[in-house]
């Protein structure tokens, strides 16, 4: 039976900051379905994948609270996020994580890198139905309200029936008006890889360091089952994403050639 909104608990999180634009959109509408806790890190932890805090105390502040909402800074990264809510700061599990909105798309091979799914991904373990969105733009003038309506088809749908236990959802938006989006796309994580390119810089001091650039490879431009193919052709792209990386497929190969 479904939840009803108002006994409904939603735990946000995010990998761009407590003040992110993206952030601040996705808890807009998800008041829209609940009651809300919302524990993100102050500043930038993209790139965190699944990290944990352990060298250095982990600290969090309530910084806001009423009958809808609290609001916790936390120092440490997405996943420490969700497990200090799910282990201290809630009074129960919640019905559901929901990370994002990412600052840039976490399609294909991102999704190993993203702190964003990272917290959708670590809801997944805790059991809860759990799902990132991001929007594919990096532009500091980006509009997330583009997301607003296509964050609420999916959570009607998830508030209608669960996802099941280990999987999650990777939503990823096109950046262009919402007239241009021509709807939702199930689809797979596309094949490609980061190709890493280090600008080797001097810093005031004389210093070296060494800043990370690079750019996509998509190993499968042409298939059109994809992530990549669907946001490239302005459609919202919906993998489903589960925590078992077993290459299942391998398995008996495997065991043929070890014996076992």
């Amino acid at each position: 039976m479904e939840v009803g909104k108002d006994d409904r608990l939603i735990l946000l999180t995010n990998d761009d900051g407590l003040y992110a634009a993206g952030l601040r959109t996705l808890l807009e509408v998800m008041e829209e379905f609940g009651k809300i806790v919302l524990v993100s890190t102050m500043e930038s932890q993209s790139g965190m994948s699944q990290a944990l805090t352990v060298k250095t105390p982990l600290r969090v502040k309530l910084l806001e609270e009423n009958e809808r909402r609290r609001v916790y800074a936390c120092n440490g990264t997405p996943t420490d996020s969700i497990k200090l809510a799910v282990n201290q700061l809630l009074d129960r599990k919640p019905d559901f994580v929901v990370s994002g909105i990412n600052h840039g798309a976490n399609a294909s091979v991102s999704v190993l890198y993203s702190g964003t799914m990272a917290a959708a991904l670590e809801g997944c373990l805790y059991g809860i139905c759990s799902v990132g969105f991001s929007l594919n733009s990096f532009s500091p003038t980006a509009d997330f309200a583009v997301c607003k309506d296509y964050i609420r088809i999916v959570m009607k749908n998830l508030a209608a029936e669960p996802l099941p236990q280990g999987i999650c959802l990777n939503v990823n938006i096109p950046a262009v008006d919402a007239g241009s989006i021509k709807g939702i796309m199930i689809c797979r994580q596309s094949k490609g890889n980061w190709k890493e390119e280090f600008e080797k810089r001097k810093d005031p001091m004389g210093k070296t360091y060494y800043w990370l650039t690079g750019f996509f490879n998509n190993h499968e431009p042409e298939a059109v089952d994809t992530d990549e193919w669907a946001l490239a052709n302005n459609y919202v792209s919906v993998v489903p994403v589960t925590v078992d990386m077993t290459a299942h497929g391998y398995i008996d190969t495997l065991r043929k050639r070890f014996g076992k």
